[in-house]
């Protein structure tokens, strides 16, 4: 009997694998980008981390068409970290590819907007950085 359920379980899970690989592999990959929200009451948050070598890291926020939003990043050592930021259809908002420090500006849509930071080499090395978001 258990001999028999486990070769049902064995073969139900390889026909899984063969039927359904985009669903398994929706799971693996890309790691989905960190949430930025507000303390209740706040405009602003900082976040301090490190991106080394050819690393990304990839923030989301939600904010309303024609809030400010007023972005800062410092590193260590200096302007070893860039920013890139993108709306929901990867609208650039006239900003510079990955060479950006500094942004201020009103959203002209309604949504989610995608700030990705990253080392402007691809060589070795590592960058400490604090983010600074403000939405007003």
């Amino acid at each position: 009997m258990k001999k028999s359920l486990f070769k049902t379980s064995f073969i139900l899970a390889c026909l899984l694998l063969i039927c359904c690989p985009t669903a398994i592999a929706q799971h693996g990959g890309k790691a989905e980008p960190l949430r930025i929200e507000f303390k209740r009451g706040a405009t602003s948050t900082t976040i301090n981390d490190t991106v080394r070598g050819s690393e990304e890291a990839e923030y989301v926020l939600a904010a309303k068409k024609g809030q400010r939003l007023i972005i800062k990043l410092t590193s260590v050592p200096v302007k070893s970290s860039v920013f890139q930021l993108l709306g929901e259809d990867s609208d650039t908002l006239g900003l510079e590819h990955d060479a950006n420090f500094e942004y201020s500006g009103v959203l002209p849509k309604t949504g989610d907007y995608f700030i990705n930071v990253s080392r402007p080499t691809q060589s070795k090395g590592t960058s400490r950085y604090k983010l600074t978001v403000t939405v007003r």
